[in-house]
């Protein structure tokens, strides 16, 4: 696995991001990128990066973890009520495809070549 992520300040300065690298994420990803396109995420990726570095940086010894960034944050989930659901004919009524009493969508993820 290409690691991509600078979680060490003394790893920071010798990474970079490479076209292979990128390709990794691309494919991961299933983004399909043209050669001019790359070299424009490569350039943008790197700023990002970047901007990380400097927050790794950033003298965080006196700074207390946060769970969440608003304090005495409680449940904010309603309270689980059960009523009748739909049934399957009334759910897939407007569906453009069903198959077998399920919703029938375009293949997602391509076969292994």
């Amino acid at each position: 696995m290409i690691d991509i992520f600078y979680a060490r300040k003394d790893t920071m300065s010798k990474k970079e991001l490479t076209k292979e690298t990128l390709d990794y994420i691309s494919k991961l990803a299933l983004i399909e990128l043209r050669e001019e396109e790359k070299e424009e995420f490569i350039v943008q990726l790197e700023k990002i990066l970047q901007y990380f570095k400097k927050l790794n940086n950033l003298n965080t010894d006196d700074v207390e973890p946060m769970r969440h960034p608003i304090d005495n944050l409680n449940n904010v989930f309603r309270e689980d009520i059960p009523w009748k659901s739909l049934s399957t004919e009334e759910a897939l009524k407007n569906a453009k495809y069903t198959k077998d009493g399920y919703f029938k969508a375009p293949r997602v993820l391509k076969d292994k070549n």
